[in-house]
């Protein structure tokens, strides 16, 4: 069996903070909420958009909110990121190397596997695999990480999870999965560490020495 590499991808293969972003604020502005810190809206790149709506405004209409917020990604936002350097050789190179690779986002499924396609990376990929379409019933890192590994089969003592925030560590570690934390984007090393990491790399071209120290 194949040793498998499961993907995070905003801030692991692609830069999508643009687009989330413009979705959060077209959000605050249809449903009246007050705006936010510009650095407080990059924290909402990674975590499921309930976990950050609970957290920066208790009590919202969570349904409504997503709603609103896909209405905008979904027409625009969707396309308003680019891939980090490298990554898409780095990928290529894994697979090559005999790994399997896939994509655990906490995106509803149906928008990951339509950004893989729209970036031409789908061949790369056993599978894209998502949060389910109403962002409630399968969610968190931990139940779509939990439902990529029973997709694809894959053997947990020989999978890593690769991610760039503290959900991705969770996740792993909850599905007795190790981790792999990436720097390049959206957390720190801090946070990565308190969250378990099993190992930290700082660019995409030390990826793969890492899985291998790894599995």
């Amino acid at each position: 069996m194949a040793k498998t590499l499961f993907f995070d991808f905003d801030g692991t293969i692609a830069d999508s903070e643009e687009g989330i972003t413009n979705g959060i604020k077209y959000m605050i502005k249809e449903m009246g909420l007050h705006p936010l810190q510009p650095a407080q809206y990059r924290d909402w790149v990674g975590p499921s958009l309930s976990y950050s709506m609970h957290k920066y405004f208790p009590g919202m209409d969570v349904t409504r909110g997503i709603k609103s917020y896909q209405d905008y990604y979904n027409q625009q936002g969707i396309f308003e990121l680019k891939l980090y350097p490298g990554v898409t050789r780095d990928l290529q190179q894994l697979k090559r190397d005999g790994y399997k690779l896939a994509v655990a986002s906490s995106k509803p499924e149906h928008m990951i596997q339509r950004i893989v396609k729209h970036l031409d990376l789908t061949d790369l990929f056993a599978g894209e695999f998502g949060a389910s379409p109403d962002e409630r019933t399968r969610v968190t890192k931990t139940d779509v990480l939990a439902y990529a590994l029973q997709e694809t089969g894959a053997n947990k003592a020989e999978s890593v999870m690769i991610g760039d925030r503290f959900t991705d560590m969770e996740g792993g570690r909850n599905n007795a999965v190790k981790t792999l934390g990436v720097t390049y984007g959206f957390g720190d090393r801090a946070e990565l560490q308190k969250a378990g990491a099993s190992l930290i790399v700082d660019t995409p071209d030390e990826v793969r020495s890492a899985v291998g120290a790894l599995i």
